[in-house]
Parts: C-alpha cells; structure tokens; sequence
C-alpha cells in the first residue's frame, strides 16, 4: 500500500467490516443509542450527527436507525456505555489504537488483551502509542460526484486543512477543533458524504513485509470482529503487491 497508505488502510478495514454488515449495525446502533441519549437533537449534537452519517453510508434502514434514536432518547436503553482507548504494539511492531464502547471494561479489557498477546503484540498503557499519530477529522466523498475544484475551494474555505485525492474518493482532513464546522459546510454545499469521522492518523508508516502481513490483517480483524470494539487504527504500510497476494490467495 502506498501513497496515501494510511487512508487506504483504513479502507481496506472498513471493506472488512462491510462484508459483516450485521456486526458493523451493531456498533453503530450502540453509538446511535448512546449519542441521542446525551442530546437527540442532531443539529446541536455533533456525535449523534457524525453516527448518523455512518449509519446511511452502511446503508442502514431508515427505520433501524431512527428505532436506537428513540430508545437512547426515550431512556428505553438503560445500558451504561463508556468509551474507553486500548493502545499498544501489535504482530511486526505495528503501533495500533483501539477505540471501544463497552458496558464493562473488565471484560473487553481482557478481550483485547488476549488478542495482542495471541498474535505477539503488547499491549500498552493509555498514551503509549497515540503519540504517534494526529487526532484529526476526515470527510470522505466519492470521486465520480463532485468535481475537485469545487470540493477543494469549498473545503479551504470551510476551515479543512487538506484535500487528498485517492483512486476513488476525496478526503477532506481537518483538525479536531474544526471537523464538525468542516462537515456541515460541506454536507450543506454537496448532501451526505460516504463518511465523516475523527480518526488517529499515524504520522509515520511502519512498512510490514510478507512474512507478517497476514498475521496482522488477522489480529486486526479479530479486533474489529469484538462487538466492543467501534474502530482500529494502526499505522502499517504493505505494499500493493503482497496486498494483491493476499487477496488473491496465492
């Protein structure tokens, strides 16, 4: 993976979980629930907004959605989530963050733990990695609806710092402060984007040979497989042709 490796990443894992749609509408209906319990209002509620958006670029029925708005909001889900951060060092020293939503921490904990120490990583404490990377927000579009020009003068002048042309989509960084300022600008000028998120973005690539390729995309899937688990970030950099191998199965 080169280039832009650490949004192609990214897609690649978001490719992963879309192929497990049931597990990807059970992360985002807990964040929906959880988010409208703090306000269900979405205009003045940037988290519910943002679980909004995921839900419909997941396709996600309208119905489905609006049913976990309503019982965050209606206190019907009494569950109590809390958000907590795991980092540490997985399979070829790859840096790695995971972020859950988890109404117990000792059981997720142990959860998480376990898959570092199967696939040879470590796990860390709070802070021990996410130096290495910047908390940023990201609006993605597909290229094939918007013209450059105008996504790039829009998104300058809604605050963004970058616009970045990858194969197929455009992302629109933005730092923390700015995201939500940034999206609405843009949700205002051209409707809905594929996704709007804050992400950890590495800010050096650890480049993972074909030796170790396969043990990480599986220690990063297991990751994502945990119902707890909302995403991963990791900053790993394969090159195209081993990525090729892999799917290929040769």
């Amino acid at each position: 993976m080169a280039g832009h490796s650490q949004f192609k990443n990214i897609m690649h894992r978001k490719g992963a979980q879309d192929a497990k749609r049931a597990k990807v509408f059970t992360k985002i209906i807990r964040e929906l629930t959880t988010s409208a319990r703090i306000n269900p209002d979405m205009e003045s509620n940037p988290r519910l907004r943002q679980a909004v958006i995921a839900a419909r670029g997941s396709n996600m029925p309208k119905d489905t959605m609006e049913r976990a708005i309503k019982r965050g909001a209606g206190g019907e889900d009494n569950t109590d989530y809390v958000e907590v951060r795991y980092e540490g060092y997985g399979p070829g020293g790859v840096a790695v963050i995971v972020e859950a939503l988890t109404d117990n921490r000792n059981r997720t904990a142990g959860e998480v733990r376990s898959a570092f120490t199967k696939f040879g990583g470590n796990l860390g404490e709070t802070n021990s990695v996410s130096f290495m990377f910047n908390y940023v927000g990201v609006v993605r579009y597909p290229k094939d609806k918007i013209k450059e020009d105008a996504l790039f003068e829009a998104a300058l002048e809604a605050g963004a710092q970058d616009v970045i042309s990858g194969d197929k989509i455009y992302e629109v960084e933005s730092s923390l402060e700015d995201f939500a300022g940034v999206r609405d600008a843009l949700i205002a000028k051209f409707s809905d984007p594929e996704s709007a998120e804050l992400i950890w973005k590495p800010q050096t690539m650890a480049p993972v040979d074909e030796e170790k390729a396969p043990t990480l995309l599986k220690f990063l899937d297991v990751l994502e497989d945990n119902d707890d688990v909302q995403s991963v970030f990791a900053n790993f950099e394969i090159a195209d042709e081993v990525m090729e191998k892999l799917a290929s199965g040769k």
